[in-house]
């Protein structure tokens, strides 16, 4: 209770009005006392001087013949009842001559020097001329008395007597008791009325520091919403206007700190990379929803995480770590985890003492990257072998022909055909990748125009009657009514069309059959290439859209395939807005959809 500031407020009020009351009432009784002694003395010394003026037979050098006189004098003076005036003559033995005591006759004769009442030492010392005075107390009765030996001297200057007065001092100090009686409860008085002031004063002080006090309680558990009420201008107010200006600035701070923490907290558990915190006792702080499911984690980690559980680096192939060693607490690499490949980068970050407190770890999944590296070494490895084959060829049948003059006109036309023949598959190779190259970059230039889709068909078709005829191949062709035109590259959208029914009739045995369809869904316009061909392997349709990837490699080679048709025509729609689709079942047949825009056909980089 006591360590209160309040209290401590009242403590110090009372310590100080008490020590205040103290020094002032021991000062005003000092003073009033030495100012009552003062006058008592006085008093008495201007009756002892009046007596001495007025009484003839004092002024007698031998008093011993005015004993009688000087007793009548002091019987006809009027003495107050707790004075007692005493006449010492000065002879062999200080004799008391006179006295105002009651019982005089008994005194009278008596050595000054011996007698009871009187101070030997305070009457020799008046012995030189001058009145003594000194306050004696009276062990017997308790009491003090006022003692004042005046010396009387004779015409030459000489001391012949002494008129020696002594007072009760009672009244003066009975008034001086009840003074102090007055002052002490005044003083509890004036200690009451501190404490109660005290206590007021404190609480106007404390109040609002309580106010202040609980409210910032209030704060510190997250409401900011507290606001302390300005009653004055002085220190106090002051204190309450920072308050609330600090409330203001801290709901602000907090507001702000909020919406970055919100920022980042939304960044961190919505990037597409995992995260995760590790401290140095091997435990996770903190992760993000990508790296509980690639690690699989508990999904309450970040809040209920059991500190006995230890996350092991084994698992992410990161057995280099070491807190003692900080060269091994940054680096990346790769790993592979569940099928799926990541870049693994992590870095150390520092605790409030600049400690290193754990290292961050980065998981970036790169798998699809991983594929397109792998595509595109096999891109390179197939182009190579795509263009050595026909080089090879090229090359040993020159050579055949440079070795051997006589090889008859028959056998060298036969051999300058197949020439002919890689050449030209070596200029479809380099033309096909020049396209693709040109898709690639967005450097094809497209001449749109509006085209009816039954007119591109036909064309189409008509080119390929050749094949058709051929293979023996019966085709049905069905086209909707009314089917609006499309609003198209006529050349590369042909080039689609042509590769998928060339794809067809190749795919497809003789007398097979090819089904044509082309139909208006919802702002589409939908191109259906069906065949009852050999079909395509589920595992091989998620790749049949890749360059180079072919089904049964010899067989494409044989009919003159490059491998590149369907990526090249897949690119081409998708430049359209559109898209081709594909299914196929092995040895039942093949279904391509090739979707395009129908009122307009944008290009899409």
């Amino acid at each position: 209770m006591f360590s209160s500031i309040r209290w401590k407020f009242i403590i110090v009020y009372f310590l100080l009005v008490f020590m205040a009351m103290v020094i002032v009432g021991v000062f005003i009784i000092r003073q009033f006392e030495a100012q009552q002694l003062n006058n008592r003395l006085n008093t008495m010394t201007k009756q002892v001087e009046t007596i001495i003026s007025t009484s003839s037979d004092l002024s007698e050098d031998d008093w011993s013949d005015h004993i009688e006189g000087i007793q009548k004098t002091l019987n006809e003076w009027s003495f107050e009842g707790t004075q007692t005036l005493y006449v010492i003559y000065k002879d062999d033995i200080w004799r008391i001559v006179a006295s105002s005591h009651k019982n005089y006759h008994k005194i009278i004769g008596q050595n000054a020097l011996t007698y009871k009442d009187l101070d030997p030492t305070l009457i020799l010392a008046a012995n030189n001329g001058k009145k003594e005075a000194e306050i004696k107390k009276d062990f017997n009765e308790n009491a003090l008395y006022q003692h004042l030996a005046y010396p009387v001297l004779n015409e030459i200057g000489q001391v012949k007597g002494l008129l020696y007065m002594v007072d009760d001092l009672e009244d003066i100090y009975n008034t001086i008791d009840e003074t102090k009686r007055i002052l002490t409860s005044a003083t509890m008085l004036a200690l009451v009325i501190t404490v109660i002031l005290g206590f007021l004063i404190a609480s106007s002080v404390t109040e609002p520091i309580r106010d202040v006090t609980k409210k910032a309680e209030r704060m510190a558990k997250g409401d900011f919403n507290q606001f302390v009420e300005v009653k004055s201008d002085d220190e106090i107010g002051q204190l309450a206007s920072m308050f609330n200006y600090l409330t203001l600035k801290l709901k602000d701070t907090i507001q702000e700190m909020d919406l970055e923490k919100s920022k980042l907290d939304t960044i961190f558990n919505y990037m597409a990379d995992g995260v995760i915190a590790v401290d140095v006792n091997g435990h996770i702080i903190h992760a993000n929803p990508i790296a509980i499911d690639i690690l699989d984690l508990e999904e309450n980690i970040n809040t209920e995480f059991s500190q006995d559980k230890i996350f092991s680096m084994d698992k992410i192939d990161l057995k280099e770590i070491d807190y003692k060693d900080s060269a091994t607490l940054e680096g990346d690499k790769t790993v592979k985890i569940k099928d799926t490949v990541y870049r693994i980068k992590y870095a150390p970050f520092r605790d409030e003492r600049n400690d290193i407190g754990g290292i961050i770890i980065m998981f970036q999944d790169i798998t699809e990257q991983h594929k397109l590296d792998n595509m595109r070494k096999e891109f390179v490895a197939n182009v190579s072998h795509e263009l050595k084959t026909p080089i090879t060829t090229i090359k040993s049948y020159t050579e055949t022909l440079m070795d051997h003059e006589d090889i008859d006109n028959k056998l060298y036309e036969k051999f300058l055909s197949v020439i002919n023949d890689e050449c030209d598959r070596m200029a479809r190779i380099v033309r096909d990748l020049l396209q693709l190259s040109n898709l690639d970059y967005n450097k094809t230039k497209w001449n749109m125009v509006d085209y009816s889709v039954e007119k591109l068909i036909e064309e189409a078709c008509l080119k390929l009657e050749f094949s058709f005829r051929e293979k023996k191949q019966k085709l049905n062709l069905s086209i909707e009514e009314d089917i609006p035109d499309i609003v198209i590259d006529k050349d590369g959208i042909e080039q689609v069309i042509l590769n998928v029914i060339s794809n067809a009739i190749k795919y497809t045995p003789e007398n097979g059959e090819i089904s044509i369809l082309a139909r208006q869904l919802d702002d589409n316009v939908v191109v259906t290439v069906k065949d009852n061909g050999i079909g395509i392997p589920e595992e091989d349709i998620g790749r049949i859209f890749e360059r180079f990837y072919r089904v049964d490699k010899g067989r494409s080679r044989e009919l003159g395939g490059t491998g590149l048709g369907l990526s090249i025509a897949k690119q081409i729609v998708e430049a359209h807005g559109g898209d081709i689709v594909l299914r196929s079942e092995y040895k039942v047949g093949t279904e391509v959809d090739i979707i395009i825009p129908a009122k307009k056909a944008v290009i899409h980089s």
